[in-house]
């Protein structure tokens, strides 16, 4: 079921609601959080409902395995709670590499050995990678001695909460069991429905009005043949990309902590204006905000952090990188598009020490160097995003070589006869002119560049909205800031018609396919 479909909105969404605020409201705290736990079930099975049982048997599986980790540790069985640990990760790895890696592994191995192993085509089920990360880190806190939450309702709910369960952000056990375990969360509080509104409302437009309104620009150009691409083609459908990607996983986080607010829950924040960036350091705590942390506190400090030297160091950010590519998808271009950032990560942290080495201390920031800064890294970021994006690693070669500007840089006819000496010096240069109708367009230029415009300069939902963030004092845009009343009402509610009216044929999230 998607978030920005008639039937969640006026069917799931109304129905969930108002029982749980009924049970809370009677004061039966654990049968709110059955029914929440449930609906949130039925929501997951909405799309497929054979693998109800997968997501059912994983939580159970889970469960029992740290409270034989926890009474491992009570009798202080310390071996025991090792095998413990490395049963459930075995157990949770093993079914998430069998759905999502098998394939991949065997077709690889055809492909380099010129073998026919054959397998049949396992489908992926929808939202595995994140409710598995979420219970290898509630495994790996129990072994720590970190988790007291043993309460099987709470962790079921933990794990199927149907805000988070598709497409995160990863949840940790700290952060949202303890809000299941308050009571006065479960009151209606109309505070939390209108914050919640407003914020649920800003990503569905995202979603609706800006992700949907340019994925056929990007979709056009990578399912296109590559090899015809030119440098204006290759940079306008990857730059498309860049925000389609952008708004429609900025819109989800959104929507999801838009919702779990009318329920009283705070989720933590994954995505905080990441292009705004001014190096690939702050990007990662900026995009996909858990899952950084989750793959810092559960993989790269195991792995030994920064603690046996620079060498050791890059070391692990390049392994980290790599298997958080790999975790986003089963394909060398996602391998690629984290070692791509592994690089970047190890470039920038190498630079920051080698400026402390040489006593150098921060540089004096001013506009234009925070804004080189950015649009370095953004054009960095976008690079990586071909990788990502493209149907095989060939094609994003291709792409990329056209990004660069191997295959030439034909303007339209029209913008050069429009030009005047300008264009006669464009044509001098040996700069071909082509048809219009081989570009694409002014209007995809005119969106992209309103679009960068916004993402680079208006606050971000969070800001505008107070949900844990305040609003930049330096903003220039002050009249975005929300706050209940009437007047911001019917504005966010002629945005939600419109949204409403746009519907009509939902698209799925890009991050549910990880």
């Amino acid at each position: 079921m998607l978030f920005n479909s008639y039937q969640f909105l006026f069917l799931f969404l109304p129905v969930t609601a108002g029982m749980f605020f009924i049970l809370s409201r009677a004061r039966q705290p654990t049968a709110a959080a059955a029914w929440l736990a449930l609906a949130s079930i039925f929501f997951y099975g909405y799309w497929s409902p054979r693998y109800v049982a997968l997501l059912v048997g994983s939580i159970a599986f889970n469960f029992v395995v740290a409270r034989a980790i926890v009474a491992a540790h009570a009798i202080e069985a310390a071996k025991r709670a090792r095998i413990l640990l490395a049963a459930g990760l075995i157990g949770d790895l093993g079914a998430l590499c069998y759905f999502k890696y098998a394939n991949f592994f065997v077709n690889s191995i055809n492909a380099v050995g010129q073998t026919h192993i054959y397998l049949h085509q396992i489908v992926l089920p929808i939202g595995i990678s994140f409710f598995t990360f979420t219970q290898i880190a509630f495994l790996v806190d129990a072994y720590r001695g970190e988790a007291r939450e043993y309460r099987f309702m709470n962790y079921a709910l933990f794990v199927t909460y149907f805000p988070h369960l598709i497409a995160g952000p990863v949840l940790h056990h700290k952060e949202i069991m303890p809000q299941f375990a308050r009571p006065t969360q479960s009151a209606v509080k109309l505070d939390n429905l209108a914050l919640g509104t407003t914020i649920f409302i800003i990503g569905l437009a995202k979603k609706v009005l800006i992700a949907d309104f340019i994925a056929d620009d990007a979709n056009r150009m990578f399912a296109g043949d590559p090899t015809t691409l030119t440098l204006i083609d290759a940079w306008a459908g990857t730059l498309a990309y860049a925000l389609q990607l952008y708004f429609d996983f900025s819109g989800y986080s959104d929507m999801a902590i838009g919702l779990s607010k009318m329920f009283g829950i705070d989720l933590p924040l994954n995505f905080n204006s990441p292009y705004k960036a001014q190096n690939i350091i702050a990007f990662w705590r900026r995009w996909h905000m858990t899952l950084s942390r989750f793959l810092r506190d559960y993989l790269y400090i195991p792995l030994g952090g920064n603690r046996r030297g620079p060498a050791r160091r890059y070391l692990n950010i390049m392994l980290t990188m790599l298997l958080g590519g790999l975790w986003h998808g089963a394909g060398w271009g996602f391998v690629i598009w984290g070692g791509l950032h592994g690089v970047y990560l190890v470039i920038n942290h190498g630079w920051l020490a080698l400026r402390a080495r040489l006593g150098l201390g921060a540089m004096r920031s001013r506009w234009w160097t925070r804004a080189l800064a950015i649009g370095t890294t953004f054009l960095a970021v976008t690079v990586a995003w071909v990788f990502f994006r493209a149907e095989s690693l060939s094609a994003a070669l291709h792409i990329v070589r056209a990004m660069l500007g191997f295959n030439g840089a034909p303007l339209p006819e029209q913008w050069i006869a429009h030009a005047g000496r300008f264009g006669e010096w464009l044509s001098g240069w040996g700069i071909p002119a082509a048809d219009l109708a081989t570009f694409r367009g002014v209007r995809q230029v005119t969106v992209t560049a309103a679009l960068l415009a916004a993402v680079w300069l208006l606050p971000n939902s969070q800001e505008i909205t107070g949900y844990l963030v305040r609003f930049p004092a330096h903003n220039w845009i002050k009249l975005l800031a929300w706050r209940p009343s009437p007047t911001w009402a019917v504005i966010y509610s002629l945005m939600a018609g419109a949204c409403f009216y746009m519907m009509s044929q939902p698209s799925r999230f890009l991050y549910f396919q990880f």
